[in-house]
């Protein structure tokens, strides 16, 4: 079963929605019904300004605004494509995949609406448990800045800061990789022993094999990955059989770059449509208490999390921000990725960004006493969340058999990879990518053969795990059970294959240069054709003879205040994401940490 808050007794209502960001709504709808939400239609008429209510009569109703005014972005110019320019996803994207690439997917819309509904059910929980949160107010620009919050920390550190600019790399000589006989795919390994034995075994030499080992394992950290040119022809004059033969000889693992409808031909699809996989653990519940003064709905839970990388950390920072304590297990010396630079006072910034509100408790997880001492803290908690290997858990004996002994009530949540899909690789961003069909519809508005090296699926599971969290905290507050709860990328990745960008009516979609950079504009409709016409004083059907002289003897900001009068969706696409920082419209989203650091895009009134 999937549908985690099915038979509570909870129903929703969708509210006012930004007219040309379509995605948006379809998002919430789809996300609320996955949850197991029943919906109650209201009359256009009757809507107020909430974008989205979630009613019981246990609880009352939770009111969901949309903030659309901060940042200088108008309700009427809001869309899929300007908000992603906005909040600097396509500067991420377009370092290794073209300035004039584009997602091609509502990724923005289905991120922005699983963080409003996770707030809102945490408002929920708050107010189950005596507090005052029955509006929540939250910015799809600030949702969109969080998701690329580490690289922001990268480019703006004080010291050392990285310029990675959009549009500086080669697209071509980056994965996914091609085959003597056209086949594009994806190779993995976290070890470097199986990459240098592959690459010896296609004829690569070992010092190129080193240096392209290095961007490999960074493309995680910074989006980019130019890979020596002798390793792409090396490949390409190799049959996709014998690559195969020689990666299965050396332990690299290989994944073929599919289509959403090869996908869709698995015996898992169904399976796993629903998001989250859980299980019900009886148990009594007795509801704590809020302080009188909570400002934060889950403030007084207690969160453990043993997770490496970016979805586990990032489900439980979105928890520390909704106010709960979050409590990090690192292995005895810390977690080695608190080193790699930039680094401000000793740390990573990329690190800081996404663990700075938690606390951290050395443990040796292997070892008996380690063990114990997670029992221990598992006694005292709500939550515990880990993303380790399949069978780890078992094998450790921290499974959730295991920690409902110790604590009953207990919410266990897993942040997978792969699901119960059985696919013989690491599931990781780019494999998933490769092996759901994303990197495919990715490609299909890129400069690049394949996915995104912006993290798309880590950042993107990481919500839905802290959404399924936050319906499971809720499902226990309400029916008195604890509970497992699985999410997994794959899962994540069918879900926001559902969710490709519709084709512009007028053809004028996209991302085009101006007079110094790159800008998206997203005409999306024949009022938005006949008012650029106007603008540019021609008629409809010659707006594209003129159109590309006009931006380029323009500035993209004073575009933007031009097209903003007219109601058309419009964003500058910045090269450098410091740029970000430097924008006054945008000085709200950011406290800075010897980086800039982006705030909460959620209040709660």
């Amino acid at each position: 079963m999937s549908e985690l808050l099915h038979g509570c007794g909870l129903s929703w209502q969708m509210g006012r929605q930004p007219s040309h960001w379509a995605g948006l709504a379809t998002a919430f709808g789809r996300q609320a019904r996955l949850l197991g939400l029943s919906e109650h239609s209201q009359p256009a008429d009757q809507q107020g300004e909430a974008a989205f209510s979630l009613h019981s009569p246990d609880f009352g109703t939770i009111s969901t605004l949309l903030e659309t005014e901060a940042g200088g972005m108008t309700h009427a110019a809001l869309s899929e494509l300007s908000m992603q320019a906005a909040s600097g996803i396509l500067s991420v994207h377009g370092r290794s995949s073209g300035l004039s690439g584009t997602l091609g997917l509502d990724y923005l819309a289905v991120l922005s609406s699983a963080m409003s509904l996770q707030a809102t059910l945490a408002a929920a929980l708050g107010q189950l448990c005596g507090g005052r949160f029955s509006t929540v107010s939250v910015s799809p620009l600030g949702c969109g800045l969080l998701s690329i919050g580490q690289y922001l920390a990268g480019a703006t550190a004080s010291q050392d800061p990285e310029q990675l600019l959009a549009g500086g790399y080669d697209p071509g000589l980056r994965p996914p990789f091609v085959s003597q006989d056209g086949v594009v795919f994806e190779l993995e390994t976290l070890d470097p022993q199986p990459w240098r034995a592959f690459w010896e075994a296609v004829g690569v030499p070992a010092e190129v094999a080193g240096q392209a080992w290095k961007a490999f394992l960074l493309r995680y950290a910074k989006a980019v990955c130019s890979m020596p040119a002798v390793c792409l022809s090396s490949l390409q004059a190799l049959s996709y059989a014998r690559i195969q033969e020689l990666a299965l000889q050396t332990g690299m693992a290989i994944l073929p770059v599919r289509t959403p409808a090869q996908r869709q031909t698995d015996a898992d699809y169904t399976a796993l449509s629903g998001l989250w996989q859980y299980q019900r653990h009886s148990a009594p519940v007795s509801l704590r208490a809020l302080t009188a003064n909570a400002d934060l709905p889950l403030q007084g839970l207690r969160v453990v999390e043993s997770c490496r990388r970016i979805q586990g950390p990032i489900a439980g920072h979105l928890l520390a921000l909704l106010g709960a304590e979050v409590i990090r297990l690192e292995p005895p010396g810390g977690d080695p990725l608190r080193a790699m630079p930039p680094c401000v006072d000793g740390c990573s910034v990329r690190f800081d960004a996404l663990n700075q509100l938690k606390s951290v408790q050395e443990v040796d997880i292997k070892s008996a006493e380690g063990r114990q001492a997670i029992y221990d803290l598992v006694r005292e908690s709500d939550v515990f969340l880990h993303n380790w290997a399949p069978g780890k858990a078992r094998e450790l004996q921290l499974d959730a058999q295991d920690l409902h002994a110790v604590r009953p009530d207990l919410v266990y949540a897993y942040a997978g990879g792969w699901g119960q899909d059985q696919v013989d690789a690491p599931g990781t961003d780019f494999t998933v990518q490769a092996w759901s069909g994303i990197a495919h519809t990715i490609a299909q508005t890129s400069d690049a053969r394949g996915g995104s090296l912006f993290t798309v699926l880590d950042v993107l599971g990481g919500v839905m795990a802290a959404l399924g969290i936050s319906a499971a905290l809720l499902r226990r507050g309400l029916t008195g059970s604890g509970l497992r709860v699985d999410s997994s990328l794959l899962a994540t990745a069918d879900h926001l294959a559902q969710a490709v960008s519709p084709i512009s009516k007028t053809g004028v979609s996209g991302v085009f240069q101006t007079g110094d950079g790159f800008m998206a504009i997203d005409c999306q409709s024949p009022v938005h054709l006949y008012a650029l016409a106007g603008w540019l004083n021609v008629s409809p059907d010659a707006v594209w003879t003129v159109l590309p002289d006009r931006l380029l003897s323009q500035s993209a900001l004073s575009l933007e205040a031009q097209l903003d009068v007219l109601g058309i969706p419009a964003r500058r696409v910045h090269c450098n994401l410091a740029q970000l920082r430097a924008d006054p419209r945008l000085a709200s989203h950011f406290h800075d940490k010897g980086y800039s650091s982006v705030n909460s895009p959620w209040r709660f009134l």
